[in-house]
């Protein structure tokens, strides 16, 4: 009777760790996956360019500040060491440090200079009054604000020459759609990975729908534009 006892309580105490390892072991896989697809390591540096209001350079666009959080949220997540720049104050090569780059060329100079450098075959038309203000146009494509009722970003990451980690561009038309951007990169990076040509370089365009009644939230991809994002004769 106590042998039997015995059995049972070491059989579930082997179950008991079994399990234990077995779930340390999958989150494990889980997290190297994340680390890998955003590339970032332990301790290691991860920076955060944050734009400005396009009223002002002093100010920043209260979705931006939320955008910036959720970057940070993503980077803690992954024991990184989160540092802040603000468009006007970050210069140089990300080297050896990961580098989320939030908002769009006219609010962020150095998003300006990252499409300039890596994504020849994108652009933003300028702000005004027409149909195609602040317009993402990819190769031939062209994708117009519908304000409130469907509006875009442009989500990149690329590695640029010298460094030995990536940008992670995020470049929306409006300040909802850079936190969105950043919610659909930590939402649906999983998916990504298993879908994506590469995790090395990719350029895509989101689609937020709704936003006045959804918020950020009702976000999804509308088009792999690698190809065309990556390539200077588009």
């Amino acid at each position: 009777m106590l042998a039997n006892i015995l059995i049972g309580l070491i059989t579930s105490v082997i179950s008991g760790v079994s399990v234990w390892l077995w779930q340390r072991a999958r989150m494990a896989r889980v997290w190297r996956r994340r680390a890998t697809f955003f590339g970032v390591s332990p301790g290691q540096e991860c920076l955060i360019v944050l734009s400005h209001h396009h009223s002002s350079p002093r100010v920043t666009a209260h979705q931006d500040v939320h955008a910036l959080l959720e970057a940070a949220a993503l980077a803690e997540q992954l024991r990184a060491r989160i540092s802040f720049e603000t468009a006007d104050q970050a210069r140089g090569s990300t080297s050896s440090r990961t580098e989320f780059c939030i908002g769009g060329p006219t609010t962020n100079e150095r998003s300006a200079g990252h499409l300039s450098a890596h994504l020849p075959g994108v652009r933003f038309r300028p702000y005004s009054s027409g149909p195609d203000s602040t317009a993402l146009v990819v190769g031939d494509h062209e994708y117009r604000l519908a304000r409130d009722e469907r509006e875009y970003a442009l989500v990149a990451k690329f590695t640029p020459h010298g460094a030995t980690h990536p940008v992670f561009l995020i470049c929306g038309q409006m300040a909802n759609t850079n936190r969105a951007a950043v919610y659909f990169l930590k939402r649906d990076h999983r998916s990504l990975a298993g879908t994506l040509s590469s995790q090395d370089r990719f350029c895509l365009v989101i689609r937020v729908t709704a936003p006045r009644v959804y918020g950020y939230r009702l976000v999804e991809l509308e088009r792999d534009v690698t190809a065309e994002a990556f390539n200077a004769g588009t």
